[in-house]
């Protein structure tokens, strides 16, 4: 199992639009991956590790996926779209990271 995380790094002054990113993009994207991807988290920054600071990220998402191969082939197939729909919510540019996940679930 993989994750796909994709932060947006705070910049003063830079744009995103929390309510288009949630409602429409995120479904949008996890539509054109299809069963390539199990589920997806949305995150919306808070506050840094300083009370009262910026945070690092304004915003992050994750896939999780099943193995690196389907993301990318699904990605390969609708990647223009989806980064295409990126200007419609921000103009900040996402950090990308893929890892592999090692624990799911910290409860059992």
């Amino acid at each position: 199992m993989i994750k796909v995380t994709v932060m947006y790094p705070y910049t003063e002054g830079a744009r995103f639009d929390h309510d288009y990113y949630r409602d429409r993009h995120m479904p949008m994207v996890k539509a054109r991956l299809g069963d390539a991807c199990a589920y997806y988290t949305v995150d919306k920054g808070m506050d840094g590790g300083v009370p009262g600071t910026s945070p690092a990220f304004v915003a992050m998402c994750a896939f999780i996926c099943g193995s690196i191969e389907g993301f990318q082939a699904a990605m390969q197939a609708h990647g223009a779209e989806v980064r295409g729909d990126i200007a419609n919510y921000t103009d900040i540019v996402p950090v990308i990271q893929i890892s592999e996940v090692v624990v799911e679930r910290s409860d059992r």
